[in-house]
């Protein structure tokens, strides 16, 4: 049949051609000048037709005999017999051959000669050469497929050879799909909740809060078991755990909607662990994934992936902790190390801000007190707060600061770095103190980002606290028997001060405690003010920032496309400034340093700034985030922001 279909299209170009020569025989008697017309189109459709039949009949004859050589008699009939679907191609994928079993199990008894197999499977020939064959999905059938060449240097024949394994893949499938998962869920909030509460009503709650986990599982073939008041367990298949992740952890809406009305709104924290070798490896994956949605502030689920971490939710304020307990625990066990130590470094982030050198000195400071020699690393030129550094220098403790470079000189093995306002390694002032101490410890109210200092020995870390500086004002309080001056106290105050936008944003009750705290100390608030006063250079460049300013569904975006000295600390400023227009609940200042488009973004709290800009590559604080794109201009820069804008906006 094959045979007979190849010399039918022989014949019917033969036919062809000799009609064309028919009719313009006929011409040629009949009408001499249409015969001199239609000559020319005569000859161009016969001669190329002959010199193609010419070479289909050279390149038949080569074809085969070239598969008379490949497949002698013994080899054919064992082959055509062979146990399994197998096709013959050639060099460029046509398939020339194929067996009986290939032709009724694999293409359904369809004419396949002639017919790409490189374009039919995806894959290239060379492909199939591999040991361990390619597996293919053709026609709901699943089939491994191993192939050999034969011993020509170019044009050589393929032969591939199918193994169908369509129950194996879906067992495997079903395999994966079964596989268990581990949920740990936590009440984000529990004691803040039922503070003051009746039992009756503690009771109504917790119930409310059982009847929406077990209608979330209702939908599951798992299980959950609580653990304690605030704690539950949850183990599903993995098929389950992609439709709940599809749904983006509807749980959270749910419960957040309990109480919403209530001053203090019940929310979860859901920690995911799946892919593990064993039950207990997926458990163990959930608590490094429950403690990654802890530290970013709760109301969110985070799931363990082999790259890191997905995170879904975070659309809401994080309730403070009124309970001091925690402080406590880890101001002892700081002063124990400070007491063991020989010598202790402070340092913050690149681009020190008023918050970042105000906890460093207030820190440095109280260890000065408790008689350890304390340095606090800092560039001078790279440093946003210069005014708080001279402040400091002019009160005669020059001694107080050294340079990045320098500190490498002092560095033991039995030296404290203690490093404030930031947990990223990639932040640091110094990479290279950094690795140098073999003691870390880490103080940092920012949401937690995948990318963190892993090594700390104490690793303090509350992302329900306005700012660093609040939480080295609690510390020093717990750290010996001593008071800090009023120069210390308004370099702390200064920097909860920025972070709290003069006490506006993420200002709690603890916050307002620890400036009372520093007040009481004697601190100044009209010369803390003062650090925060601007140039009229600098002002104006502010105000041409803010003036050029367009919204962008509810959200504020400006560009800085100049360059000046100070563009570090006039872009939050601008950003700030810009919260003030009506119906902005976001702001987003882009400038330029060098070839790195910078974004900085401030929040009112209804649109998560650290969520925007985690979408960017960076990271911050739920109202007060940023992020660096390196060789990218500025309109670039802020088409992905439009971008990231439209994916939270829509996630949400």
């Amino acid at each position: 049949m094959k045979k007979k279909s190849v010399w039918s299209i022989r014949a019917l170009m033969i036919v062809l051609i000799a009609l064309c020569v028919g009719l313009s025989a006929m011409l040629w008697f009949a009408d001499r000048t249409l015969f001199w017309i239609a000559a020319p189109f005569v000859l161009f459709a016969v001669l190329p037709s002959a010199v193609l039949i010419s070479t289909f009949k050279k390149q038949l004859r080569q074809l085969l005999h070239r598969l008379s050589l490949e497949f002698g008699t013994p080899k054919s009939n064992a082959l055509y017999h062979f146990p399994l679907p197998v096709v013959v191609c050639d060099f460029d994928g046509k398939m020339l051959w194929y067996n009986d079993l290939f032709q009724r199990m694999v293409v359904d008894n369809e004419e396949m000669i002639g017919f790409n197999f490189e374009q039919l499977s995806g894959h290239h020939l060379d492909d199939f050469l591999e040991e361990n064959g390619v597996q293919l999905t053709y026609r709901d059938k699943g089939y491994c497929v191993y192939g050999s060449q034969s011993e020509e240097d170019e044009g050589g024949l393929y032969t591939l050879y199918f193994c169908e394994n369509t129950e194996l893949v879906r067992t495997a499938e079903e395999y994966q799909l079964s596989r268990p998962s581990v949920l740990l869920v936590m009440i984000d909030n529990y004691e803040e909740v039922f503070e003051g509460k009746k039992e009756s009503a503690k009771s109504s709650i917790l119930g409310s809060i059982d009847e929406a986990i077990e209608e979330f599982m209702g939908k599951t073939t798992g299980f959950f078991k609580r653990l304690n008041h605030d704690r539950f367990v949850i183990v599903i298949e993995q098929r389950h755990l992609q439709q709940i992740i599809a749904s983006r952890f509807y749980i959270l809406d749910k419960v957040r909607e309990l109480l919403k009305e209530d001053r203090t709104p019940v929310t979860l924290s859901i920690g995911v662990g799946s892919g593990g070798k064993t039950l207990a490896e997926s458990e163990a994956y959930a608590r490094q994934a429950l403690d990654m949605a802890l530290g970013r502030g709760g109301d969110q689920a985070a799931v363990k992936t082999p790259n890191g971490f997905d995170f879904y939710g975070g659309v809401s304020k994080g309730v403070e902790k009124r309970t001091k307990v925690k402080t406590r625990i880890i101001a002892t066990a700081l002063k124990e190390f400070i007491d063991q130590s020989e010598n202790v470094i402070v340092m913050g982030h690149r681009f020190g801000d008023l918050d970042c050198m105000g906890s460093a000195i207030g820190l440095a400071r109280a260890i000065r007190k408790l008689g350890k020699n304390c340095f606090i690393a800092v560039d001078y030129k790279k440093n946003l707060a210069t005014a708080l550094i001279d402040r400091v220098i002019e009160a005669g403790h020059d001694d107080l600061f050294i340079h990045p470079v320098d500190a490498l000189d002092i560095i033991t093995p039995r030296t404290l770095l203690i490093i404030t306002d930031t947990h990223n390694p990639d932040l640091l002032e110094s990479p290279g103190i950094y690795e140098k101490c073999s003691n870390v410890v880490v103080i940092d109210h920012h949401r937690k980002m995948v990318n963190y200092i892993d090594r700390a020995v104490i690793f303090y870390h509350e992302p329900y606290s306005s700012s660093a500086s609040e939480m080295v004002s609690e510390l020093v309080q717990y750290l010996g028997d001593f008071k800090l001056g009023s120069l210390e106290a308004e370099a702390l105050l200064a920097g909860i001060m920025l972070d709290t936008k003069n006490f506006v944003i993420k200002a709690g009750v603890r916050t307002f405690e620890a400036a009372a705290y520093l007040k009481g100390l004697g601190a100044d608030t009209v010369s803390v003010r003062k650090l925060f006063s601007n140039s009229i250079d600098s002002y104006q460049r502010k105000t041409r920032i803010v003036s050029g300013a367009e919204t962008y569904r509810n959200c504020a975006i400006a560009m800085g496309d100049f360059q000046c000295e100070d563009i570090r600390i006039v872009a939050p400023q601008a950003a700030d400034e810009l919260l003030g227009i009506s119906n902005v609940d976001a702001s987003f200042v882009l400038y330029r340093t060098g070839t790195t488009a910078n974004i900085t973004a401030r929040s009112l709290g209804a649109i998560n700034a650290q969520v925007v800009m985690e979408m960017l590559g960076g990271g911050g604080h739920q109202t007060m985030a940023a992020t660096q794109l390196e060789n990218t201009n500025l309109e670039k820069a802020r088409q992905m922001l439009l971008e990231a804008i439209d994916k939270y906006l829509t996630q949400s």
